[in-house]
């Protein structure tokens, strides 16, 4: 399989902070990274991503776009690798979650592993469509005060118990190993 590379990922601008560690091939393609971020952290694969490592950017390609950015299919963690192993992840254009995240080792792949899997798991993932960092603070601030205004509202936006600090680590990890069975495999024409 190749050499593994273990990377930490967190959410810009949040608390309690959201951070991942996986381990994934380090000759994975970063539209497949993209996949494992999502269900790594939580997220909903519904919006546009970007990484930005450096002055390059890999994303998804609009037709009608005046610039975009390169081609995810088209690189490979490696290649953020050859850039320093720190990168940004761009996801929901609109809300603007920021992530920040660095390659910290590399080392062969463990025989009978499955990769990608999680590692560490820390702070639950915001809700979807909650309004960035900024709408996530309003978020918790009014399902923490059963006298703020918009309390009833947020508790039924999202899940009435939700809680930051908890994160289903043994659920992150089976949708991860789930991923794994397809994850890297292309329709031949």
């Amino acid at each position: 399989m190749g050499d593994i590379a273990r990377v930490r990922i967190a959410i810009d601008d949040v608390a309690p902070p959201v951070v991942r560690v996986v381990e994934v091939p380090l000759a994975m393609r970063l539209d497949d990274l993209h996949f494992v971020l999502q269900i790594a952290i939580g997220w909903q694969n519904c919006h546009p991503f970007e990484f930005r490592a450096g002055d390059k950017a890999w994303g998804l390609i609009d037709r009608d776009a005046e610039a975009n950015p390169l081609p995810a299919e088209a690189a490979t963690l490696a290649d953020i690798r050859a850039l320093g192993g720190a990168f940004k992840y761009g996801y929901v254009f609109g809300e603007d979650w920021q992530h920040t995240a660095k390659i910290e080792a590399i080392a062969p792949a463990e025989p009978g592993v499955v990769y990608p899997r999680l590692i560490e798991a820390q702070g639950r993932c915001p809700p979807a469509d909650i309004g960035g960092a900024a709408g996530y603070e309003d978020f918790l601030s009014a399902i923490a005060d059963p006298s703020h205004p918009l309390h009833d509202t947020m508790v039924e936006f999202d899940d009435a118990e939700f809680n930051p600090h908890k994160v289903d680590v043994a659920a992150l990890g089976s949708n991860l190993a789930n991923l794994a069975r397809y994850i890297g495999r292309r329709k031949t024409v």
